[in-house]
């Protein structure tokens, strides 16, 4: 099964960080967020990705070409034109397909592009700024398990703000703001059936408000629920959240999903 994931956005959000490379290019910990979404899925067997590319898609493929040529030690014959790798550090064996979906393609239009290069095939779909510690063996169950087209991982909002309770303008605590106590929101990480990309209605349409809704209301969609670590990079401090948290060892995006 491949996975998909949107790595063409503008990034406006973070624009001290994304003025001269796409979002997913940030780094975290030395390595671009992109390394550590795809390692997630490596991690638990899926190595074969699409990425729907847009904004400085150069950035990306350059990253790519580079992730193995320059990995480890190397001897360089500057009279032959020759570079010769003799030892690596790494042990990625990754598929990756860098797909140009366009500059200013919407979510939905990238992610139908991504399915229809590969017809008749489920994926999995998700965004390119955020990791999570999902078990994608219990996801995939529970997408067989209903029969639906679609699985959408439903996660807690990270808390942002410190909460207060007031009773009569006084303040009877302070403190941060649980997790568990928001709703849920669209954590990314899809399970997608081939027909999906039929309710996409074309390159400029976003599949939150476009394919989603029409799914729901075929009753076609399905929300997986995923308590543990769930975090998106959206802003500078989330970034910093995350760097932080890459210096835990495993980091909390792997927790869980990998051998201790």
């Amino acid at each position: 099964m491949k996975v998909a994931i949107l790595a063409g956005g503008l990034g406006t959000r973070l624009s001290e960080e994304t003025e001269s490379k796409p979002k997913p290019m940030v780094l975290i910990d030395d390595k671009p967020i992109l390394w550590h979404l795809m390692n997630i899925f490596a991690q638990q067997g899926l190595d074969e990705f699409v990425l729907a590319l847009g904004y400085r898609s150069d950035v990306i493929k350059r990253w790519l070409l580079d992730l193995n040529d320059l990995d480890g030690d190397i001897t360089i014959d500057t009279l032959h034109k020759k570079v010769h790798q003799f030892k690596k550090n790494s042990s990625i064996s990754w598929k990756v397909t860098a797909l140009e979906t366009g500059l200013h393609t919407q979510t939905g239009g990238r992610i139908a592009q991504c399915m229809r290069a590969f017809p008749g095939e489920r994926v999995i779909a998700t965004y390119g700024d955020g990791l999570a510690n999902i078990s994608i063996k219990k996801l995939i169950a529970f997408h067989e398990a209903h029969g639906k087209l679609a699985t959408v991982t439903a996660v807690r909002p990270p808390a942002r703000f410190g909460h207060l309770h007031i009773e009569d303008s006084k303040v009877i605590h302070f403190g941060e703001k649980n997790q568990s106590d928001a709703g849920w929101i669209n954590g990314g990480f899809f399970v997608l059936e081939p027909e999906v990309a039929d309710y996409v209605d074309g390159d400029f349409e976003s599949f939150e408000s476009g394919a989603l809704p029409r799914l729901v209301e075929l009753d076609q969609l399905m929300a997986y629920q995923h308590q543990d670590f769930w975090q998106p990079m959206d802003t500078l401090r989330e970034k910093q959240d995350l760097a932080r948290y890459a210096l835990e060892i495993p980091p909390p995006w792997l927790q869980g999903i990998i051998p201790q």
